[in-house]
């Protein structure tokens, strides 16, 4: 809302000296937010004057028209004598009076004025369009001619009131009443401790039954309706010089005088207004809902199918207006141009709507305006009567009307606003003693009526719909004594309370990954069901069971992840798309599945605190969501360079990625051969942890299957790691465990078993683990060897390294032979393992 400071002091007495950058300061130290204060004609130097245009004289030989004009500007030259001006716009006459801009003005923008010969002949100055002066869209971009009555010589500066300071005010969607001059004059006031002259403060005549027939069949909709008749309006009437410039400041084109008086009374106080030509309404005037399929062309001259919600003015013929949004062409007030129909009586519509339909029906048909944007908000039920007599009033003074006696006002039965709030509320909201007196004083300035000691009953004015409870309230107090003034405290944490074990392992894992050369990818957890036919999945897999959003982001992606998969595939593509071929991706975060037995979530109360049970019945609703962890990789792992050749990243760095997930979470993970979905069934690896002794499947990792990586144009070869990060919590140990030093030597024995080949190496490691007893530190297979004339067909050879060392003594070389013996013994038991001569 732009709001100029010359409107402003017509009804707040501020002092002289008070400029817009102090009046801005006030008002948002009061809570508004005031984005700019602009300085009108701040570069604006005179002489700028007021001149009758003499002599035309049309140029010829030239490729657009040029016009040598003698203009009277009284003895504002200095000579008396006429000004010779060269101008090229056509839109003014001899006789006219216009805008003069003598030698040595400069114009907004910098652009100094001189005499300067051009088209054959010395222009001595300009005569001045409205966008050449600043002053905004005045409807016909050429020469401002001012009226006949107007004084040749006169200072154009103060006649078109150029010098100003305009407020632009970003308005909540709370304040509607500060998308008025009135509402924004309020808070003003109220910020400078001075009294108000309130403009909806007017004598109104009462209602009576010769005014124009109104019938309101939906009282929900509209609870009040107000029509005033004016007859007799001239034809003549334009608008005045001042009610031009008002509305152009506030940011509104002016049309005619009927439609500029409406919108002027509506920045004014802030109730939208609109007028009807009078001889083109047909019976009375109705309020209604829509019937499905009704046409109207509003005056923006769009037809438009109506919808069964939609509030609509009508006649006897249909709808004539959408209401509070925009009127209907066929009852529109005739330009001014146009003296033949002109109009020349106007029935006067002030009316409330109900904020949640206008606010639909704007939206609906995609028509936001200013009536419309001020009906959502909030509008003053009140003002409906002041703003019609308002209205009466200057179209009755401007184009010589008259009032007619009549008044319509039907309205719906309804009672104040109260709320009931103990005193020291807001005390207790902000931690500051206010005290009841400051209490009151605050309130009763908003407009409110306040009863009440302890327990205060607060009626609230009509203008504020939006104090509906004692926050609100308390609010009010607040922000007017000043939010700079509520002093900062620190939050104290109570003692004990810290990260979960969930989230410390959430962030080690997350720092592991890091360290390792992964880049985290955040993604969006919404999916398409179409992906998890590109993953390969069964059609019975329990991951193809989906939470689908009622309202998604986007109908292509409706449903909510089960896998971190598709989002980190999808930024691999995109990143290797774009020149990164070398790659590695990892992101935590939840997957959705839903219950088996999907409840409602109830709706809470808001006085209260939930309780434990409304708490678990909300969880009881929603879907399990575990947090994962996932990885993705391409391309090279280690580059080559002078150090060394380099490598590409296989399906053992997705197995190892996920070790160093299991590190962090203190667990065991089993690692043995698998096959599911996207994975490439000879390079799948199967990842288990063990959970209340039962072995548990957490996750898959290695190399995706060709199909897969052909249907999402991945890069060949490229690989993957998904877990189950909570699962992995319940296997592990999050207690740290500091490192066991011994001063004692290792004694180091290698052994190679011959097994089949199907065998899992993790099978063997684990019998070699056991049988070797406490004496072992560390295993490590460092070797895998086929050969089928030397081992045998189908059978491989695996060679381990076992670490031995005692923590209170050296070991001697019988107890690591042992110990060795031990672990080969209960391999071979196991697995069919012999050791390899």
């Amino acid at each position: 809302m732009r709001i100029p400071l010359s409107w402003l002091r017509e009804y707040v007495d501020l002092p002289a000296t008070e400029t817009g950058r102090d009046v801005q300061a006030k008002l948002i130290s009061a809570g508004l937010e005031v984005e700019t204060v602009e300085r009108l004609g701040a570069d604006l130097k005179g002489p700028l004057v007021v001149g009758q245009v003499l002599t035309v004289e049309e140029l010829e030989g030239f490729k657009k028209p040029i016009r040598f004009c003698t203009v009277d500007v009284g003895r504002a030259n200095g000579t008396g004598e006429p000004q010779e001006i060269v101008c090229g716009a056509r839109n003014f006459a001899v006789g006219d009076k216009v805008v003069v801009v003598l030698p040595g003005a400069t114009l907004p923008g910098g652009f100094t004025i001189s005499a300067r010969k051009t088209y054959g002949k010395t222009s001595h100055g300009m005569i001045c369009s409205s966008d050449e002066l600043g002053m905004g869209d005045d409807g016909t971009h050429g020469i401002i001619v001012l009226p006949p009555e107007t004084e040749v010589g006169k200072d154009a500066v103060e006649l078109l009131e150029l010098v100003d300071e305009v407020l632009d005010i970003a308005v909540t969607a709370n304040r509607g009443d500060c998308l008025s001059i009135r509402g924004v004059a309020r808070e003003t006031a109220i910020a400078y401790g001075l009294p108000l002259r309130d403009p909806a403060l007017l004598d109104v005549p009462g209602p009576n039954a010769f005014g124009y027939p109104v019938k309101v069949s939906d009282p929900a909709g509209c609870d009040r309706f107000t029509a005033r008749t004016v007859t007799g309006l001239s034809p003549e009437a334009r608008s005045p010089i001042w009610l031009k410039r008002r509305l152009q400041k506030v940011g509104v084109r002016p049309v005619s005088l009927a439609v500029d008086v409406t919108n002027y009374v509506m920045m004014e106080l802030g109730q939208p207004l609109h007028a009807y030509d009078r001889k083109l309404v047909q019976g009375t005037i109705g309020v209604r809902r829509a019937e499905e399929g009704e046409r109207i062309v509003t005056l923006d001259g769009v037809e438009r199918k109506l919808h069964a919600e939609d509030l609509v003015i009508t006649d006897d013929r249909g709808p004539i207006g959408l209401a509070g949004v925009m009127g209907g062409a066929n009852t529109e007030i005739a330009d001014h141009s146009d003296t033949e129909n002109a109009t020349s009586d106007v029935v006067i519509e002030a009316a409330h709507f109900d904020q949640v339909s206008i606010a639909r029906t704007a939206r609906r048909h995609k028509l936001s305006s200013e009536a419309s944007r001020r009906f959502e908000r909030g509008v003053d039920p009140q003002a409906a009567a002041a703003a019609a007599q308002r209205t009466v009033d200057l179209l009755v003074l401007l184009a010589g009307g008259t009032a007619e006696a009549g008044v319509t006002e039907v309205v719906a039965p309804s009672a104040p606003h109260t709320i009931a709030v103990p005193a020291d509320h807001p005390d207790r909201v902000a931690g500051v003693t206010y005290g009841r007196e400051t209490v009151v004083r605050r309130l009763q300035e908003v407009g409110c009526d306040v009863y009440g000691q302890d327990e205060l009953i607060v009626t609230v004015p009509s203008w504020r719909p939006d104090l509906t409870d004692p926050n609100d309230l308390a609010e009010e107090v607040i922000r007017l004594e000043g939010y700079e003034n509520l002093p900062s405290t620190l939050p104290k944490p109570p003692a004990g309370r810290g990260l979960t074990a969930r989230q410390r392992l959430h962030r080690r894992v997350g720092r592991a990954l890091a360290g390792a050369g992964y880049v985290e990818a955040l993604n969006y957890p919404f999916v398409s069901e179409q992906v998890f036919d590109q993953l390969g999945l069964e059609a019975d897999d329990p991951a193809r069971r989906v939470v689908k959003l009622v309202n998604p982001l986007s109908d292509e992606e409706p449903a909510l992840r089960t896998s971190l998969l598709p989002g980190l595939l999808g930024a691999l593509r995109r990143n290797d798309g774009r020149g990164s071929h070398d790659l590695a991706l990892f992101e935590t975060g939840l997957v959705f599945h839903p219950r088996e037995e999907q409840r409602v979530a109830a709706n809470l109360s808001v006085d209260r605190r939930p309780s434990e049970d409304d708490i678990a019945a909300l969880d009881a609703a929603l879907p399990h969501q575990p947090r994962h962890v996932a990885v993705v990789l391409t391309g090279a792992r280690e580059q080559a360079g002078w150090w060394g050749r380099g490598r590409p990243a296989d399906w053992a760095d997705a197995v190892e990625a996920a070790r160093t997930v299991a590190r962090e979470a203190g667990a065991e993970l089993g690692v043995r051969k698998g096959q599911y979905g996207p994975w490439h069934p000879g390079r799948c690896a199967e990842l288990t942890v063990v959970v209340d002794g039962a072995e548990r499947v957490i996750g898959h990792a290695g190399e995706l299957h060709p199909r897969v990586l052909k249907t999402l144009g991945l890069p060949a070869r490229s690989c993957a790691m998904e877990l189950d990060l909570d699962a992995l919590e319940q296997a592990g140990d999050d207690t740290p465990q500091a490192p066991g030093i011994s001063t004692f030597p290792v004694a180091t024995q290698d052994v190679a078993l011959v097994v089949d080949a199907f065998v899992p190496a993790s099978d063997v490691e684990a019998a070699l683990r056991e049988g070797a007893g406490e004496l072992l530190e560390s295993i490590r297979l460092f070797d895998v060897y086929e050969n089928a004339e030397q081992l045998g067909e189908g059978r491989k050879s695996l060679a381990y390294a076992l670490r031995f060392r005692a923590s209170d003594r050296t070991l001697t070389v019988d107890e690591a032979s042992a110990a060795r013996e031990s672990a080969v013994t209960l391999a071979g038991d196991r697995t069919g393992a012999v050791l390899r001569s």
